[in-house]
């Protein structure tokens, strides 16, 4: 069977017995350095894509992507709006809004909130509530029934469960806000539970409830939208704004969630570099162990050159050493950031357990827990960028090794 010299002797020289031990010591460490470099970058990776996923799959599943708000009062003939709207480049669903926004009390708790007055069925198309209502949906708001639909922060902080009723106090329409507020008695008929910061602040009442409260009639505030492209909610709801008969302003999930979409990208960008950085110290490791390889073995590149090798036979041997301790260092980390990457969420959880401490705070931060989703990718990405840096490890000393003459070797020995 075909092989190479150069691969021959590099798997000689990597099996071969080592008079120093030290140099095995720090092969040794230089193959944990890589290993662990790896599998920090591919866990690393895999939270950040975990954070995406829940970013997407929560809050902008249920959040609106983009909203139109009227700039001079109450908007009339919305149906044809609604329809017009939908016709435009981008949006798929459309649901018209009526945001009330007032004091939700039972007892003596008071707990601030703005709710949405909308269309279940309209709203259903923007927002994918359904997961997250434990066995509630938006069909069961039902006009004149003056139900509602709430966070569980909402309901913990109140003391509320599924049948309860609750005042919610509004201030006077044309009041601006100054007066005595009127007090609406409604029934929480559904609890959404997204566990994080949206519990606190998210609620629904039905359209028209919401009009006859704020004697509007029917007219509304303004539009919830969806659109194709997310990362592209901005212009496609600026797009669809330009083409309406009346003046709205424009908003998207970008101003409220986008934050945390720029985090994330921060975070992901700061992790490679900084583990990049590790990975290449640990390669680093192996310029040290080749360069006391390359001093133990100088008989051995005496003989082979006096037998006829060439430099770049005994270079090639070399490197072909010193990519076998980065493969190995690399068969570690990948098959370690694996495993650890697909039972990170329960491993945090196990841990959070045993010390009672949480790493994520939901009155803080959008979820409760650490997400993980292992790509791919990452892996090639990951593994590729290491053999690459253990590749530029080894050519100073295969280099160095290719310029030694046999009679300074001889002449040495």
């Amino acid at each position: 069977m075909f092989r190479p010299l150069s691969v021959f002797w590099g798997w000689r020289f990597s099996r071969a017995k080592r008079r120093n031990r030290f140099i095995s010591f720090i092969s040794v460490a230089s193959i944990a350095g890589i290993a662990i470099g790896v599998s920090a970058l591919i866990l690393g990776l895999s939270a950040m894509n975990g954070f995406e996923r829940e970013l997407e799959n929560r809050i902008l599943s249920v959040l609106p992507h983009g909203q139109l708000t009227a700039a001079k009062g109450p908007v009339n003939q919305w149906q044809s709006m609604a329809d017009r709207l939908e016709g435009s480049p981008g949006i798929v669903a459309v649901s018209p809004v009526v945001p009330l926004e007032g004091l939700l009390s039972r007892g003596d708790k008071l707990k601030a909130v703005q709710l949405q007055g909308v269309v279940p069925e309209d709203e259903a198309r923007v927002s994918e509530l359904k997961p997250y209502l434990n066995g509630a949906s938006l069909a069961m708001l039902r006009p004149g029934e003056r139900g509602l639909i709430l966070g569980k922060a909402i309901t913990d902080q109140l003391g509320l469960t599924v049948g309860d009723s609750v005042s919610l106090l509004l201030p006077s329409p044309g009041s601006d806000g100054f007066g005595s507020p009127r007090r609406h008695r409604f029934t929480l008929i559904g609890i959404l539970s997204l566990g994080g910061q949206l519990d606190s602040v998210l609620g629904y009442t039905h359209l028209q409830d919401a009009q006859e409260l704020k004697e509007m009639n029917d007219t509304i505030s303004g539009f919830h939208l969806r659109v194709t492209e997310v990362l592209a909610a901005d212009q496609l709801t600026m797009q669809a704004a330009m083409g309406m008969p009346v003046g709205f302003y424009v908003s998207s999930w970008m101003e409220s969630q986008g934050n945390i979409y720029h985090d994330i990208q921060l975070v992901r960008t700061l992790m490679i570099v900084v583990l990049l950085l590790v990975m290449a110290v640990a390669s680093f490791n192996i310029v040290s162990t080749l360069v006391m390889a390359v001093n133990e073995k100088k008989g051995d590149i005496a003989i082979l050159k006096t037998m006829g090798a060439g430099p770049w036979q005994i270079r090639g041997a070399f490197v072909v050493q010193g990519m076998l301790n980065g493969i190995t260092g690399i068969l570690i980390g990948g098959v370690l950031g694996l495993l650890l990457a697909t039972r990170l969420s329960d491993l945090v959880a196990a841990i959070e357990g045993m010390t009672g401490h949480r790493f994520l705070n939901p009155d803080i931060y959008f979820i409760d827990f650490i997400p993980t989703e292992f790509h791919w990718a990452d892996l090639w990405l990951v593994t590729g960028s290491a053999l690459v840096l253990i590749f530029l490890a080894t050519v100073y000393p295969a280099w160095r090794a290719g310029k030694l003459l046999p009679r300074q070797l001889l002449g040495e020995a």
